[in-house]
């Protein structure tokens, strides 16, 4: 195979790949003017010519200090012309043209530095096709997607949209050479690695993302399912291509296994994430995405105990996460946990906050004085002072309660008071949100406020 040795000109990469209906052999034909990777019954595209419009955009942006000028470059040269991918990125992460010029203008040494990394996406699409194929020798019914080398703001390494998986190319082909001394204390957080575990990681991380656009949900109602549907494309990954994840994660769970069980199985059904998944949040563990861990724990011990394992790969990617019933069956059935799902939900039931009290008037009152100006609630417990969140009413806007400012946070954490201004005669609505949570992580039973203000 031969690359243009100019890799300004990087290009799509198309490999064609047929498989023989014995499967005796496997013919790898690379093809740069198509830019599709294809197999008998599987298409699937990697896709790399947004980095090259990148870089075109850069050296004219870097060239001059006209803010306009560089506007024009960057929609010009790279906006304007980037592919579905690079538009779906945009979109899931709300980059902006300004989202750009600011990375671009704030971290001149780290783009430099790269930029020869990014340039290498030809090599890696040549090994992700190869793992592809390992994939579906594992799961027959592998269904085609499109790979999209994007460049980002900065802002995400990468992430899925339906059947396409879309690589953030600045950060995830970061390796030792990336210069990160612009950034931050906290705002860099992903691994410099040298050139060969970074080639090896690439096409994992792709894999894994793969495994994702053929599952039924990747957004998921709580904790225990976005955890377990982690846990699986993990697991599937490394069956699938033989290489081993290099999640921190992971290693600290098997070190830690009863402390991060008991921990995960207090939190389990927690409708947000806490520190569990994609966040460096400080907790007890000093690990961060554990989430990972303990979903792939379950996905490993599912898998050992099958007689099946071809079906237990084909059960684990189609099971559907927000079926409760469901997944509860299957994590049951792996013998993770010590004691029925069922048991844990009713613990957690038991231990969840909630709101006890509504000051200086009752809940559900339908004659409140317009003139009040503040009002309090209180909690069954201490809440972790860090976290809160309101939601709409079932009445929507027009009937929202809206928060002026937070007057007081008391010292142990049971009440908050906040100050409002009401109009008469009028009902309003506001969700205590189940982003209010105690010390130990677990979230607050959301609470309706609900009432009407007197005519006078």
């Amino acid at each position: 195979m031969k690359y243009d040795q100019d890799m300004q000109r990087l290009c799509f990469i198309n490999v064609y790949i047929s498989i023989m209906k014995k499967l005796t052999y496997l013919t790898t034909l690379i093809m740069l003017f198509s830019g599709i990777v294809r197999a008998q019954q599987l298409s699937f595209s990697v896709t790399t010519t947004d980095i090259a419009n990148f870089w075109s955009a850069y050296d004219k942006i870097t060239s001059t200090k006209d803010s306009a000028q560089q506007y024009q470059y960057l929609n010009m040269l790279f906006i304007e012309k980037g592919t579905p991918g690079l538009k779906a990125m945009m979109a899931a992460r709300s980059y902006t043209d300004k989202s750009y010029i600011d990375a671009i203008n704030k971290h001149p040494l780290f783009w430099q530095s790269i930029r020869a990394n990014t340039l290498k996406a030809n090599v890696y699409a040549r090994d992700i096709a190869a793992k592809v194929m390992e994939l579906r020798e594992l799961y027959p019914k592998l269904q085609s997607a499109q790979i999209y080398f994007t460049m980002g703001a900065l802002r995400s390494g990468g992430t899925t949209q339906g059947k396409m998986i879309l690589i953030g190319s600045e950060l995830s082909l970061a390796g030792k050479n990336t210069i990160t001394s612009e950034f931050k204390a906290g705002e860099w957080n992903m691994p410099l690695l040298p050139d060969d575990e970074l080639a090896k990681n690439v096409v994992f991380t792709n894999i894994h993302e793969y495994v994702h656009t053929q599952q039924k949900n990747t957004a998921t109602n709580n904790l225990f399912a976005q955890s377990v549907m982690e846990g699986v494309a993990e697991f599937v990954a490394v069956k699938a291509t033989g290489m081993a994840s290099t999640l921190p994660a992971l290693a600290y769970g098997r070190k830690n296994f009863e402390k991060v069980r008991q921990k995960f199985g207090e939190q389990l059904f927690n409708t947000g994430n806490g520190f569990w998944l994609y966040t460096n949040a400080k907790n007890e563990f000093g690990v961060r995405d554990l989430g990972y861990y303990a979903g792939y724990a379950i996905c490993e011990k599912y898998y050992n105990k099958a007689t099946n394992k071809k079906l237990a790969i084909k059960q684990m990617i189609e099971l559907d996460y927000d079926n409760e019933a469901a997944l509860a069956a299957y994590v049951d059935a792996s013998g993770y946990f010590e004691v029925p799902v069922s048991v844990l939900k009713q613990r957690y039931e038991v231990s969840q906050p909630t709101v006890i009290n509504l000051e200086p008037f009752k809940n559900n009152a339908d004659n409140v004085s317009p003139a009040t100006k503040q009002f309090t609630i209180t909690f069954s417990a201490p809440m972790d002072k860090g976290f809160r969140n309101f939601e709409l009413g079932p009445l929507g806007m027009d009937n929202l309660l809206k928060l002026k400012k937070v007057v007081n946070i008391a010292e142990d954490g049971r009440s908050l008071t906040f100050e409002v201004e009401l109009i008469p005669d009028h009902r309003y609505q506001l969700v205590i949100g189940s982003g209010f949570r105690t010390a130990d992580g677990i979230n607050l039973k959301p609470y309706l406020i609900d009432f009407k203000t007197a005519a006078n």
